[in-house]
């Protein structure tokens, strides 16, 4: 018997969503402090096999098993997440300046029906300067990556202040995280508009970021364009810059949501951008599009979206993602999620003959031979 399922979930459905989020970061932070604590649960939900270690981007992963951003913003709870057994933690996003996003209530809401949520929250931050210095006191034996994202000031901000938002922002993580993630069209900022969608716009933020010195490894976080000449623009622009070491595809699904369980007339009620299991096909179809035309000599692909069993996080490697991020399927399923995929995703590497989750990358995509050396014949 799950009893998250059957106990605890059912008492927390009944509280406000953004309430026992906060909650849950609280007490996250206070059983860091304790080791007892710490090892105790690493003991109940760590799961650890050799055939789960990866290296991407120069980075040692125990597993390619990460934390979505959005569920840590601030790095609260840094200290003791890596204890429910996640590969790596990614914080944020963060913004140059403090935030506290949108205004109004509610601005979280559960989708039960469809093991989905609604999220508003409009990236609220204590700030780069505050989550760095948090972060850099952590004690963490999982890489760290840091999403960041222009302030949300509720007014559209031109370019040029981005750009610069960004590169300060980045300042203060150099030394601390172990890879940064630039979210460029974040739909809970600016209303979802994004001067990165413009390659000329995405091309000067990265010849700024070239003028920081050097950089952990940057992945470009975006919602995957519909349609292939604009993705073949996003990878002509990322192109000349070397410390671009790939794409998290942040797949979103516009609404309305008509295809969801959630009766209608309770959806007109809610706002926010939809996360959870409906993403899992949007996401997989991204992947598909994606690992055909990324160099992947140099580029790698993460995927959130849709993660919540060992069966998911395996197809979606197989379709070409180097890493799985998870984040609402935890409010679903319970803090043993991580340690059931990867229990799962051992099993099934070993049921196919793979030796390690590298090898597995792609191998279920149909690609075309041209496509890995596209960009060398350009």
């Amino acid at each position: 018997m799950n009893l998250y399922r059957s106990c605890l979930r059912p008492a927390l459905f009944r509280l406000d969503p953004e309430r026992v989020h906060h909650g849950t970061l609280t007490l996250c932070r206070r059983l860091a402090g304790s080791t007892l604590a710490r090892r105790t649960v690493s003991a109940i939900y760590a799961h650890d096999d050799s055939r789960l270690t990866t290296t991407v981007a120069g980075i040692d992963f125990p597993s390619p098993v990460g934390l979505a951003g959005g569920f840590d913003k601030d790095g609260i709870a840094a200290g003791f997440l890596p204890a429910l057994g996640f590969g790596s933690l990614e914080i944020g996003s963060v913004s140059a300046l403090p935030s506290v996003g949108n205004t109004f209530r509610p601005r979280l809401f559960r989708l039960p029906a469809d093991e989905g949520l609604l999220v508003a929250y409009g990236v609220p931050s204590d700030g780069a300067a505050v989550v760095a210095a948090r972060l850099s006191g952590a004690e963490l034996r999982v890489p760290l990556g840091v999403s960041l994202v222009e302030t949300n000031t509720g007014h559209l901000a031109p370019v040029d202040h981005v750009i610069e938002e960004l590169a300060e922002a980045a300042g203060h993580f150099v030394a601390v995280a172990d890879y940064l993630a630039l979210n460029l069209n974040c739909p809970n900022s600016a209303g979802g508009f994004s001067h990165f969608d413009t390659p000329d716009n995405l091309k000067a933020l990265l010849d700024r970021f070239s003028a920081i010195g050097p950089t952990p490894p940057i992945f470009l976080k975006l919602t995957p364009p519909p349609d292939a000449g604009a993705m073949e623009r996003i990878l002509a622009a990322a192109e000349p810059f070397a410390f671009v070491k790939g794409f998290i595809l942040n797949t979103h699904a516009p609404r309305p949501y008509a295809y969801l369980s959630t009766p209608q007339e309770n959806l007109a009620t809610m706002r926010g951008t939809l996360t959870g299991a409906r993403l899992r096909e949007p996401v997989r179809e991204a992947l598909r599009r994606w690992y055909r035309s990324i160099d992947r000599s140099r580029h790698v692909l993460i995927a959130v979206g849709g993660i919540g069993s060992a069966e998911d996080a395996y197809q979606a490697i197989r379709l070409g993602a180097s890493l799985v991020q998870v984040y609402t399927a935890m409010i679903y399923a319970g803090p043993g999620l991580v340690r059931d995929i990867k229990g799962g995703l051992a099993r099934l590497l070993e049921r196919d003959g793979f030796k390690s989750v590298a090898e597995a990358v792609g191998t279920g995509n149909t690609v075309h031979p041209e496509a890995s050396v596209r960009h060398a014949l350009t």
